[in-house]
Protein backbone atom coordinates (compact mmCIF):
# COMPACT_ATOMS: atom_id res chain seq x y z
CA UNK A 1 0.00 0.00 0.00
CA UNK A 2 1.57 3.25 -1.15
CA UNK A 3 1.25 6.40 0.98
CA UNK A 4 1.99 10.03 0.27
CA UNK A 5 1.75 13.37 2.04
CA UNK A 6 -1.12 15.68 1.11
CA UNK A 7 -1.33 19.35 2.09
CA UNK A 8 -4.75 20.90 2.76
CA UNK A 9 -5.58 23.64 0.24
CA UNK A 10 -7.37 25.61 2.98
CA UNK A 11 -5.32 25.52 6.18
CA UNK A 12 -2.03 23.98 5.01
CA UNK A 13 -2.18 20.99 7.38
CA UNK A 14 -0.18 18.05 5.98
CA UNK A 15 -1.42 14.48 6.41
CA UNK A 16 -0.01 11.11 5.39
CA UNK A 17 -2.63 9.14 3.46
CA UNK A 18 -2.93 6.37 0.91
CA UNK A 19 -2.94 7.42 -2.73
CA UNK A 20 -6.46 6.08 -3.26
CA UNK A 21 -7.78 8.12 -0.30
CA UNK A 22 -6.06 11.26 -1.58
CA UNK A 23 -7.70 10.75 -4.98
CA UNK A 24 -11.13 10.17 -3.40
CA UNK A 25 -10.90 13.43 -1.43
CA UNK A 26 -9.69 15.37 -4.47
CA UNK A 27 -12.64 14.08 -6.51
CA UNK A 28 -15.03 15.13 -3.75
CA UNK A 29 -13.62 18.68 -3.51
CA UNK A 30 -13.09 19.69 -7.16
CA UNK A 31 -9.44 18.58 -7.30
CA UNK A 32 -8.49 20.12 -3.94
CA UNK A 33 -7.07 18.14 -1.03
CA UNK A 34 -9.08 19.13 2.06
CA UNK A 35 -8.21 17.91 5.57
CA UNK A 36 -10.88 16.49 7.87
CA UNK A 37 -11.14 19.66 9.95
CA UNK A 38 -11.76 21.85 6.89
CA UNK A 39 -14.21 19.27 5.50
CA UNK A 40 -16.23 19.62 8.71
CA UNK A 41 -16.08 23.42 8.41
CA UNK A 42 -17.41 23.14 4.84
CA UNK A 43 -20.28 20.92 6.01
CA UNK A 44 -20.99 23.42 8.80
CA UNK A 45 -21.07 26.26 6.25
CA UNK A 46 -23.76 24.41 4.25
CA UNK A 47 -25.88 23.84 7.37
CA UNK A 48 -25.47 27.37 8.81
CA UNK A 49 -26.15 29.26 5.59
CA UNK A 50 -29.62 30.83 5.52
CA UNK A 51 -30.06 29.99 1.84
CA UNK A 52 -29.44 26.63 0.22
CA UNK A 53 -25.87 26.53 -1.15
CA UNK A 54 -23.94 23.84 -2.97
CA UNK A 55 -20.92 22.04 -1.58
CA UNK A 56 -18.80 23.84 -4.19
CA UNK A 57 -20.02 27.26 -2.96
CA UNK A 58 -19.32 26.26 0.66
CA UNK A 59 -15.83 25.11 -0.39
CA UNK A 60 -15.17 28.44 -2.11
CA UNK A 61 -16.36 30.39 0.94
CA UNK A 62 -14.12 28.35 3.22
CA UNK A 63 -11.12 28.68 0.88
CA UNK A 64 -11.60 32.47 0.78
CA UNK A 65 -11.95 32.62 4.57
CA UNK A 66 -8.75 30.63 5.06
CA UNK A 67 -6.81 32.73 2.56
CA UNK A 68 -7.94 35.97 4.23
CA UNK A 69 -7.23 34.56 7.68
CA UNK A 70 -3.77 33.21 6.82
CA UNK A 71 -2.74 36.48 5.19
CA UNK A 72 -3.36 38.36 8.45
CA UNK A 73 -0.56 36.76 10.50
CA UNK A 74 0.91 33.32 11.16
CA UNK A 75 -0.18 31.58 14.37
CA UNK A 76 2.26 31.82 17.26
CA UNK A 77 1.64 28.21 18.27
CA UNK A 78 0.14 25.95 15.55
CA UNK A 79 -1.08 23.36 18.08
CA UNK A 80 -3.00 25.93 20.10
CA UNK A 81 -4.31 27.40 16.84
CA UNK A 82 -5.65 23.99 15.74
CA UNK A 83 -7.30 23.38 19.13
CA UNK A 84 -8.90 26.84 19.00
CA UNK A 85 -10.25 26.15 15.50
CA UNK A 86 -11.84 22.90 16.72
CA UNK A 87 -13.36 24.75 19.69
CA UNK A 88 -14.91 27.33 17.34
CA UNK A 89 -16.38 24.62 15.10
CA UNK A 90 -17.89 22.82 18.09
CA UNK A 91 -19.28 26.08 19.46
CA UNK A 92 -20.87 26.89 16.08
CA UNK A 93 -22.37 23.42 15.80
CA UNK A 94 -24.05 23.74 19.21
CA UNK A 95 -25.26 27.30 18.57
CA UNK A 96 -26.63 26.69 15.06
CA UNK A 97 -29.95 24.98 14.46
CA UNK A 98 -29.36 22.00 12.21
CA UNK A 99 -31.68 21.10 9.38
CA UNK A 100 -30.91 17.61 8.18
CA UNK A 101 -32.09 17.83 4.59
CA UNK A 102 -31.51 14.19 3.69
CA UNK A 103 -33.22 12.50 6.63
CA UNK A 104 -36.95 11.91 7.02
CA UNK A 105 -36.67 12.32 10.80
CA UNK A 106 -35.61 15.94 10.39
CA UNK A 107 -35.92 18.21 13.45
CA UNK A 108 -37.96 20.66 11.36
CA UNK A 109 -41.63 20.82 12.20
CA UNK A 110 -44.34 20.95 9.58
CA UNK A 111 -44.53 24.73 10.00
CA UNK A 112 -40.86 25.02 9.00
CA UNK A 113 -39.67 26.12 12.45
CA UNK A 114 -36.72 24.37 14.01
CA UNK A 115 -36.75 22.49 17.30
CA UNK A 116 -33.70 23.41 19.33
CA UNK A 117 -31.85 20.77 21.30
CA UNK A 118 -29.92 21.96 24.31
CA UNK A 119 -27.08 20.01 25.90
CA UNK A 120 -26.49 20.96 29.52
CA UNK A 121 -23.43 19.93 31.52
CA UNK A 122 -23.13 20.41 35.23
CA UNK A 123 -19.41 19.72 35.44
CA UNK A 124 -16.35 19.39 33.26
CA UNK A 125 -14.31 16.20 33.26
CA UNK A 126 -11.45 18.50 34.30
CA UNK A 127 -12.26 19.70 37.87
CA UNK A 128 -10.63 23.11 37.33
CA UNK A 129 -13.12 23.89 34.53
CA UNK A 130 -16.51 23.58 36.22
CA UNK A 131 -19.18 25.16 34.04
CA UNK A 132 -22.01 25.31 36.60
CA UNK A 133 -22.08 24.96 40.36
CA UNK A 134 -22.98 21.28 40.65
CA UNK A 135 -24.36 21.60 44.20
CA UNK A 136 -27.62 23.00 42.79
CA UNK A 137 -28.00 19.88 40.64
CA UNK A 138 -27.35 17.61 43.65
CA UNK A 139 -29.93 19.53 45.73
CA UNK A 140 -32.59 19.14 43.02
CA UNK A 141 -31.77 15.45 42.53
CA UNK A 142 -30.68 15.99 38.91
CA UNK A 143 -27.23 14.50 39.29
CA UNK A 144 -28.45 11.05 38.25
CA UNK A 145 -26.27 9.40 40.89
CA UNK A 146 -23.08 10.65 39.24
CA UNK A 147 -20.02 11.57 41.22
Amino acid sequence: MEVDFAKCECCGLTEECTLSYIETIRQRYQGNWICGLCAEAIKDEIIRCEMLITAEEALNRHLNFCKNFSSSRPPLNPTVHLIDAMRQILRRSFESPKLLRSMSSSPAENSGEMKHTVIVRSESCIPAISLVDSSSFHAMGLDGGCE
